[in-house]
């Protein structure tokens, strides 16, 4: 039976950095690196050691601290890349050199002004090359989502004999559909003799906004690694959200799929890489976003109060969430209001809460949210003024 962990691929360093005003320095580069290797990373793609001294110093002082997870270095497909990549990557424990070129046409007319075969023998070069340094090398057809099947068939089988161990299948601008994605990695498992001897990888991006889907699809359809970055961040439009396909992972366990990430861990190193980072995470991004457990709806909320489940598929202390927070607005019924009325230690009756509802309707007008200070100012009134009548 084959393997069906899922080997999570965090590239948050790399191309998640690559994102306008997500600089990081070394510093804040080893900080990130080691809560990713906590939270279960398999392998981390620390950097493109050839860009620049501080990428190169960064990857070198990560490989210097990180024992559990591999430590990744990206290259093109040149000698002088892989050369410098492998000494960065030099006191790493477990380290893997990242090569590739694009395979699609369009790239090998208007990037490389080559051909099919000379493009064929370039990436046989560069794995050749890298497996002068170490034998975990992985290669990257760029554009092979725009790649024809056939001619990514003969790369890919081409760097296999060559010594790659992972061969990487980007949907690099993000344009496969689902079904096309899962059905180009199927096509390579059934078309190349050796891929047997080398794991497949999905590194999607979200152009289309089907990131998640497409990578979720590969790995259905024989991947075995998912390169992702935290919080979906990346070139563009972003990257595979790494939150997102390892939960979509566990909540469907029908696929019998499975990673080795602490899901408890996810919101906490979400939020560490959107402070460090300085990237803000969207209110409704899934699993991370600070509405992703929260409802306002009251017809939503009737339901939450009555049955979690009715309105939520995920524990949020299962991805290290904050509770379920019921959000009081003009949308907002009467079981919510007395619900948060009880949270705040006031009990009342329906007779009471119908009464209250009526003045909660009017500041609820008033303001996008209501909050606690107000509905303790409204019980407040609201008991005095009884207990005035009473006492009379």
């Amino acid at each position: 039976m084959p393997d069906q962990r899922i080997i999570i691929f965090d590239t948050t360093l790399r191309d998640g950095e690559q994102v306008p005003g997500c600089k990081l320095n070394t510093d804040e580069k080893l900080k990130l690196a080691l809560a990713l290797q906590e939270l279960g990373v398999n392998v981390i793609e620390a950097g493109f050691p050839i860009s620049s001294p501080g990428d190169f110093e960064s990857v070198h002082s990560i490989a210097k601290v990180i024992t559990e997870s591999v430590v990744c270095g990206l290259t093109r497909a040149q000698q002088k890349d892989i050369e410098v990549a492998a000494e960065a990557l030099k006191p790493a424990k477990r380290k893997r050199i990242h090569t590739g070129i694009g395979t699609s046409d369009l790239h090998i007319k208007y990037k490389f002004n080559s051909t099919r075969e000379a493009i064929l023998e370039r990436a046989v070069q560069a794995v050749t090359w890298a497996r002068n340094f170490t034998d975990d090398i992985e290669f990257y057809a760029e554009d092979a989502g725009r790649s024809d099947n056939e001619y990514l068939a003969r790369v890919i089988e081409a760097v296999i004999k060559a010594g790659a161990t992972t061969v990487n299948i980007p949907d690099t601008t993000g344009y496969c559909l689902p079904h096309q994605y899962g059905e180009k990695i199927k096509y390579l498992v059934n078309h190349v003799p050796n891929i047997d001897k080398a794991v497949i990888s999905c590194h999607c991006h979200n152009d289309l906004g089907l990131a998640s889907a497409n990578s979720v699809y590969g790995a259905m359809n024989g991947a075995r690694q998912i390169e992702c970055t935290i919080n979906g961040l990346g070139e563009r439009a972003g990257n595979t959200s790494l939150e997102e396909v390892v939960m979509i992972i566990q909540q469907h366990p029908e696929m019998g799929l499975f990673t080795d990430i602490k899901t408890q861990l996810l919101n906490p190193v979400s939020r560490l890489v959107s402070e460090t980072m300085r990237m803000p995470v969207q209110p409704n991004k899934a699993i991370v976003g600070s509405n992703a457990f929260a409802h306002s709806s009251g017809i939503h909320q009737d339901g939450f109060l009555k049955n979690a489940a009715n309105y939520e598929i995920i524990n949020p202390e299962l991805v290290g969430a904050d509770t379920s927070k019921i959000v009081l607005t003009a949308r907002s019924g009467r079981s919510a209001l007395a619900y948060r009325f009880k949270l705040l230690g006031f009990e009342f009756d329906r007779n009471d809460v119908d009464v209250l509802y009526q003045e909660f309707l009017e500041v609820a007008d008033r303001k996008k949210e209501v909050e606690n200070q107000d509905l303790t100012d409204m019980a407040l009134a609201y008991q005095q003024k009884n207990s005035t009548i009473t006492s009379v």
